[in-house]
């Protein structure tokens, strides 16, 4: 239970950082309405909020986090953005989960 609730964790800390990085790049890029600046700085609010949820060291969860990240980012990339990842991109993913996996629920003495 507590896997699967670091990674929902983990997973909505992710969407709140893209979330929060995405639309500043709207609107710098792609002309979008600089009103976006203020659901983007909501939305970073959030990001830093949900990383002090967890009950690990912060810089523990902070690389961990990094795995899960590229994950979704990848997703990201795939449904926001219509680009497909590709193999190698999938491989990462996968090595970067593992990562976070060993860094978060490894076994710790005393």
């Amino acid at each position: 239970m507590l896997a699967a609730k670091t990674l929902v964790l983990f997973v909505l800390t992710a969407l709140a950082e893209i979330i929060g990085c995405y639309l500043p790049y709207l609107w710098l890029k792609k002309g979008a309405s600089p009103w976006l600046l203020l659901p983007a700085a909501l939305s970073l609010a959030v990001f830093a909020w949900l990383l002090t949820l967890h009950p690990n060291a912060a810089g523990r969860v902070y690389a961990a986090y990094g795995g899960v990240y590229i994950t979704v980012a990848l997703a990201w990339l795939w449904a926001v953005d219509g680009i497909r990842p590709s193999a190698w991109d999938v491989a990462g993913v996968m090595v970067s989960l593992a990562g976070m996996g060993i860094i978060m629920f490894a076994p710790r003495g005393g």
